[in-house]
């Protein structure tokens, strides 16, 4: 079909490469493989349905250089940024920039599966933006103080152990705060949390 969506893949690695792409063909996506960022912007994409996975660490330009740059371009594709577990204040900045979602390695199929679904779908009517951000602030109200301090120390891509630092409790309190928050969020990861204090216009 001329209008489903097409989702570009960009990896230096090209067994990751490779694998995602046999995934995604598999769930009946069509999909597109570069090996650099320079690639995909050699073969930039019209304007359609998909979304572009990247990863973050690529020789030449990294992911963020790339977000970047097709966000001066206004191009209007949404962008699923790949990490690895170091690279988690570097995801929560490109989502920040713009990024739709970011996903910690080693991922799980459906959670990737999932991501692209609601990157695709991403381009909402703004009156159903305005009620989920509602509805997440309202969840944010039922924090209590040291909840809510716990968990912009997590959106902003802080480990445990400097919240703790910070907030001069034990990390472990931390930990107990932080099952708080992703549970009063109803937040089923970090990413999802990010994604809501990005959606509601949380610092």
């Amino acid at each position: 079909m001329p209008d489903s969506p097409t989702i570009h893949v960009i990896d230096d690695d090209e067994a990751a490469r490779d694998s995602l792409q046999f995934l995604l063909e598999t769930a009946g996506l069509r999909t597109k493989t570069y090996e650099t960022a320079t690639a995909f912007l050699k073969h930039l994409p019209g304007p359609g349905a998909g979304c572009i996975i990247t990863d973050v660490r690529m020789p030449g330009m990294t992911g963020i250089e790339l977000l970047k740059t097709l966000k001066g371009r206004a191009f209007p594709l949404p962008i699923i940024i790949i990490t690895g577990h170091g690279d988690i204040p570097l995801a929560v900045d490109a989502m920040r920039e713009g990024a739709t979602d970011f996903l910690e390695k080693p991922y799980s199929d459906d959670a990737l599966l999932e991501s692209i679904k609601r990157a695709v779908a991403s381009a909402k009517p703004s009156a159903d933006m305005d009620n989920v951000k509602a509805e997440i602030l309202l969840r944010v109200a039922e924090l209590s103080g040291r909840e809510a301090e716990v968990m912009t120390g997590l959106v902003a891509g802080k480990s445990n152990k400097v919240i703790a630092i910070e907030l001069d409790i034990s990390p472990r309190t931390v930990e107990i705060y932080r099952a708080n928050v992703m549970a009063k969020m109803g937040a089923d990861s970090l990413p999802a949390l990010v994604r809501m204090a990005i959606t509601a216009g949380l610092p």
